[in-house]
């Protein structure tokens, strides 16, 4: 258990919850988020089978490097959060809506104009999003409410 020490609207959390454990943490978190797209992936194929010019669902490794890359810039916000705003959860959640939002502004403004674009490939996209944010922000926000209990 760490100690939360709550003055004038600040957290500031104990050395002994390490940063190492919330690194870890944060690992565990993108790598979630990456198996999780990658499933999606190819439940998505299974129903759509995916157009082999459509290069931005070319294969279930760039998916899985693709949402790992993206999504490690997510720890390092909800860290700096946890130690400077008074309820990190909930501006983490917002920040992430709207990251969210504009993330998948690209994939319906660009992508349908790629070759071999449909819009149901459009949409596993779409959802790709979706899933990386809800991994990612569920796992980091359960665990700050955990080791607030």
């Amino acid at each position: 258990m760490s100690s939360v020490v709550v003055t004038s609207g600040i957290r500031s959390e104990s050395r002994s919850f390490t940063r190492a454990r919330f690194v870890l943490f944060g690992l565990a978190t993108v790598v979630a988020a990456s198996i999780a797209n990658v499933l999606v992936y190819y439940v998505g194929d299974l129903f759509i089978r995916y157009d082999p010019a459509f290069v931005e669902l070319g294969s279930a490794f760039g998916i899985a490097i693709f949402t790992l890359v993206l999504s490690i810039g997510a720890v390092p916000v909800y860290a700096t959060l946890l130690h400077s705003v008074k309820h990190p959860e909930r501006i983490f959640t917002i920040v992430s809506a709207v990251l969210l939002a504009l993330s998948v502004i690209p994939d319906i403004t660009y992508i349908p104009s790629v070759p071999g674009a449909s819009n149901a490939q459009t949409s596993v996209l779409i959802l790709m999003h979706i899933v990386a944010a809800a991994v990612i922000v569920g796992m980091l926000t359960r665990h700050t409410r955990q080791r607030a209990s």
